[in-house]
């Protein structure tokens, strides 16, 4: 593993025992760039009106298309960390 990867995969670990919980928008934004770190372009379909956190997830991961998943890994990484204070 690279370091980045291990460093990313601590993040990912320490968002889950946050001190605060995050607003949605850093949510979101958590949500997203995981996403594209871990499995690239969005995929899938929209998700529609009837499910509005479906779509808005789909809609902040798809913002990120195009992003390689080391810098989505490292913006995660800040994120999070940031978060940890």
């Amino acid at each position: 593993m690279s370091e980045l990867d291990d460093r990313f995969n601590a993040a990912a670990d320490a968002s889950k025992t946050l001190p605060e919980r995050p607003d949605n928008d850093t949510l979101l934004q958590m949500y997203a760039l995981f996403k594209q770190g871990t499995v690239g372009d969005v995929q899938g379909k929209k998700p529609g009106f009837t499910d509005p956190v479906g779509k808005a997830k789909y809609q902040a991961w798809e913002k990120l298309k195009g992003m390689s998943a080391d810098d989505a890994k490292t913006q995660y990484a800040d994120l999070v960390e940031s978060l940890t204070g």
